[in-house]
């Protein structure tokens, strides 16, 4: 089998909470739009975190049959929304052997609110009276599981489970996959719908989540004010397909997967490693696969949480993988003070905003950054996008577990 075959992405699908459609979602990101706004998914007044970054006018019966919606926890409706336009997009549809298209779909929490209402259903009423569908409603792999069932994928149908690097590490295995010869193409992306009362609990618990209640000083990453992360909901599906194999039926070509780099820390469960050893390899493994060169105009979208440690901790990583001078020429931005964090989903949103950087040449901005920290001296893009030919649009994703992921693009 050739290890070199050139791997392209031919369709993108996303439900963000910037819109239910990939060009709402990208018109939102180059326009500098706010997802963020109070939770209005159960009451939050007991919670001191109640910002969050919701889809909004979402109807699963636009995408599912009835029995269907009630058979499927929201994640997974996610999932096959943006699925749907993906493969829509691409026409791939009959034009690929069913034993040589596959899906790799993560997701952070998996059906975090079927649990929720289940649950409680066990506490109040008894075990009699919990769902039958609990199970697969709830577990991790069936998002992948339904869009392989709906895209008719009989090659590999599997799950990426790495917090808050799932979605990029679904994207550069398929990636893989498609170029050691496993498949010709894969569906690959990421969904969550974690926006659910024992969730937000949690991340408020370990001091992870903004409290503050201004939409536009809750997710400022790189920012001095930054106190935590905003959650986020959504997913951003991708069709990855042989470079050959989309030429040959004369698809539209978005941008080339042409880099993935995935280590661990082995650190420490939530904390990063002090020096970010783990975080740099991963970019210097998907630099040096995708052939960077010091000229080369780049721009990386970084995980830029908004957390206090993080920020300034991504800031040495990419110091640390292009060098202090390439660096400081880099734009880099965090497209998540906009849609807030989408755990495991975030990946793939933060691919999307790569793909169509490159391809439009336009940054899109860290909105609502007013005081930049000494401690993140990038050029972090603020407040409005900037336009800018690229070269090599970089994304990273570093997940609790110590899980690091970059991926690579270029234009072919």
């Amino acid at each position: 089998m050739s290890e070199h075959r050139r791997v392209v992405i031919t369709g993108i699908g996303a439900v963000t909470p910037l819109g239910n459609t990939v060009q709402e979602t990208w018109e939102g990101l180059k326009n500098g739009k706010n997802g963020i706004a109070p939770i209005t998914h159960f009451d939050t007044e007991k919670f001191k975190a109640k910002l969050g970054a919701e889809v909004k006018n979402f109807d699963p019966k636009d995408y599912l049959e009835v029995n269907d919606v009630l058979r499927t926890d929201r994640y997974v409706q996610y999932a096959v929304a943006a699925a749907q336009e993906a493969v829509d997009e691409s026409g791939i549809q009959g034009h690929v052997d069913p034993e040589r298209f596959s899906v790799l779909f993560g997701t952070g929490t998996g059906g975090i609110g079927t649990f929720e209402q289940e649950h409680e259903k066990l506490l109040e009423k008894g075990p009699r009276r919990v769902s039958s569908l609990l199970i697969p409603m709830l577990i991790t792999n069936m998002a992948a599981g339904m869009l392989a069932i709906r895209h008719d994928c009989r090659g590999a149908a599997m799950a990426t489970v790495t917090a808050c690097a799932s979605s990029a590490n679904a994207i550069g295995e398929a990636m893989r996959m498609i170029r050691h010869g496993y498949a010709d193409a894969v569906i690959a992306g990421g969904s969550e719908a974690a926006i659910r009362p024992s969730s937000v609990a949690g991340f408020i618990n370990m001091q992870a989540l903004s409290t503050s209640q201004d939409p536009n000083a809750a997710s400022i990453p790189f920012d001095k004010r930054r106190m935590g992360f905003v959650i986020g909901e959504g997913a951003a599906a991708f069709v990855l397909e042989e470079y050959e194999h989309a030429k040959a039926r004369g698809a539209k070509i978005y941008a080339e997967v042409c880099g993935y780099g995935v280590t661990c820390d082995a650190f420490h469960i939530t904390a990063p490693h002090p020096q970010g050893r783990g975080g740099t390899r991963a970019m210097l493994d998907a630099m040096k696969e995708a052939g960077w060169r010091e000229e080369d105009r780049v721009y990386i979208n970084a995980h830029g949480t908004g957390t206090p440690m993080n920020d300034s901790l991504e800031t040495t990583v990419i110091k640390n993988a292009l060098g202090e001078a390439a660096a400081k020429r880099a734009y880099v931005s965090s497209t998540k003070s906009m849609t807030g964090h989408m755990l495991g989903a975030a990946g793939a949103m933060d691919a999307l905003a790569c793909v169509f950087a490159l391809k439009e040449g336009i940054i899109p901005p860290t909105i609502n950054l007013e005081e930049q920290d000494e401690a993140c001296d990038l050029n972090c893009v603020p407040k409005t996008a900037v336009q800018a030919e690229l070269d090599l649009a970089l994304s990273n994703s570093l997940g609790f577990g110590g899980h690091n992921a970059c991926l690579a693009f270029r234009k072919v």
